[in-house]
């Protein structure tokens, strides 16, 4: 990830709203008591909560619009060996995460987590995967090849589900094409199975359309350097997202908006969205000037990678952690310290909060230090 210049502040900002979104939504202090904003669409459609994901993917494509440009005089093999170490580098980290912390509790000892059932997609291997094949796609297919190309991936996923899917129903869970593909390729051991069958909603498949959102994202981030702070830019950007809206809206109707098989219409949606709420901030930091309250937010956006890992490794812990016997600190935090102060909601809540205001210090700090950390 590489930090937006600081004529572009807003897009640090957009990043870091992203990343302190994911740490909220990932960590209530029980999954019992969620505000519905902040719990993910049952199947179809989509909540503030399914908003975040594509948002960070199209996060990273801005950040690529700025790196791309270094890569530019190194040469077509230094290109290629950057983008599939750095690519192998996050699918690392991620294959690393889903393991950790390595050891789980069975009947009141600590044992190895067996790798025979370790996850092996997920957040951060669909980053990676995203990231790689985006950036593969604008180095050689240049600026408008990609366009194409993101447009052909999310009309032929389309045509691949309803033709491959079950028959009268493509997009429910079991008719989904993507699922079979999913148990051949990964194995039912190595899937994710929170619906409570083995199901992954970071599966192969819609991993191809999960891609436009960073090509997306890179040529929201070319179009902004391009045109510098202009309001011509800044009313285009908004058209374009009120467009993506409007277009998803109406394909909605026959190809449900649905973030589990990332459906090309969430594609749209959320990229317009994203358009939308990077318009909004440009306009009040880059145009108004008004700065001041971003602070909280660009600490996240400068070690976004490194503090949205952390914040995973801390969870775990205090899921291994037993301050008492038979209950981990997760819970126990949650039930001694905040349930007490709001009750089973707004407790819950707070929770959450309190550790998005948690990393938010740890990235006060690494930054006040300069400390950056790149992936």
């Amino acid at each position: 990830m590489v930090t937006a210049s600081q004529r572009f502040l807003s897009l640090d900002v957009f990043r870091g709203l992203t990343v302190a979104a994911m740490i909220l939504v990932n960590n209530p202090g029980s999954w019992e008591y969620v505000y519905a904003p902040l719990e993910h669409a049952k199947w179809h459609g989509c909540t503030p909560t399914d908003l975040v994901f594509p948002f960070f993917l199209f996060a990273v494509g801005n950040a690529m619009s700025f790196a791309m440009k270094k890569y530019a005089d190194a040469g077509n093999a230094a290109v290629i060996r950057k983008i599939l170490t750095r690519t192998l580098l996050i699918f690392g980290i991620g294959l690393l995460l889903n393991w950790f912390p390595f050891v789980k509790w069975s009947d009141g000892h600590l044992v190895m987590k067996p790798l025979s059932s370790l996850r092996i997609l997920g957040v951060f291997p669909r980053i990676a995967l995203c990231y790689g094949a985006a950036a593969l796609m604008v180095h050689y297919l240049k600026d408008k090849g990609a366009f194409v190309a993101a447009c052909v991936i999310l009309l032929g996923y389309w045509f691949v589900l309803v033709a491959f899917g079950a028959p009268g129903d493509p997009y429910s869970l079991q008719g989904y094409a993507g699922l079979p593909l999913d148990k051949l390729i990964l194995g039912e051991n190595h899937m994710y199975k929170g619906e409570g069958v083995p199901f992954d909603p970071e599966g192969i498949l819609s991993t191809f359309p999960a891609t436009c959102n960073v090509i997306f994202g890179y040529l929201a981030g070319k179009f902004i350097q391009e045109k510098g702070k202009t309001y011509e830019m800044l009313a285009r950007l908004m058209i374009m997202g009120c467009l993506l809206i409007f277009t998803a809206l109406c394909w909605d109707m026959v190809f449900p908006i649905n973030k589990k098989i990332w459906t090309s219409s969430y594609v749209l949606y959320t990229v317009g969205i994203a358009l939308l709420l990077l318009s909004i901030l440009m306009y009040i930091v880059e145009f108004r000037g008004q700065t001041k309250w971003t602070t909280f937010f660009t600490v996240f956006g400068k070690n976004p990678l490194f503090i949205y890992v952390l914040s995973g490794v801390v969870v775990k812990l205090y899921l291994l952690i037993r301050p008492v016997p038979g209950q981990n600190m997760y819970s126990w935090l949650y039930q001694n310290v905040f349930q007490p102060i709001g009750g089973n909601m707004v407790g819950s809540f707070l929770f959450a909060l309190f550790h998005v205001c948690a990393f938010a210090a740890i990235g006060y700090w690494m930054d006040k230090k300069k400390i950056y950390v790149r992936v």
